[in-house]
């Protein structure tokens, strides 16, 4: 499947390409076009929009468009998938919604790629997964240790054992 949404890459969109391609549709072909041009791009080519305004995998009030994309495909269930949604969404809003304190050094990481002459937005985000991979083995390892936190909206608890996946 394609997937489309607006060049120029920062935290959100590297952030969901990456759930995509690792959680979704590992067969996953991203489109990274001018803001202008990405529900015509996504209506020619067939790709699914995200990360642009007024698009169901979009921002919607406080959450952002990895939010939209964990909920949307059903890996709320995964309570290291839903602390990372928290981080991810801390670094790419005002980080109000959530607080949470790995937001500010995501920022910075992903804000630093940005200045670091990578050719196009392909190559960030094949530079930054590994950002990626780590913080959701942090995430796995925090859930392992009994980290507690809110659920997301409509979920169920997070960081408990029925919707952790990890045994006492």
């Amino acid at each position: 499947m394609k997937w489309v949404t607006r060049e120029h890459v920062k935290v959100d969109r590297v952030a969901c390409p990456w759930l995509i391609r690792k959680f979704i549709d590992v067969d996953a072909e991203f489109l990274f076009v001018p803001a202008d041009e990405v529900m015509a791009v996504a209506e020619r080519e067939r790709a699914i929009p995200y990360d642009v305004p007024g698009v169901d995998l979009g921002h919607h009030g406080n959450e952002c468009s990895f939010d939209a994309i964990v909920k949307r495909y059903g890996l709320v269930a995964d309570s290291a998938m839903v602390l990372l949604a928290r981080i991810v969404n801390g670094a790419d809003t005002d980080n109000t919604l959530w607080n949470q304190p790995e937001s500010a050094g995501l920022k910075a990481v992903a804000e630093g790629f940005r200045h670091l002459g990578f050719e196009n937005d392909h190559a960030i985000n094949a530079a930054q997964w590994i950002v990626y991979d780590a913080l959701y083995a942090y995430c796995r390892e925090m859930i392992r240790r009994g980290a507690d936190f809110p659920a997301m909206p409509g979920a169920a608890p997070a960081g408990s054992a029925a919707t952790s996946g990890i045994g006492p």
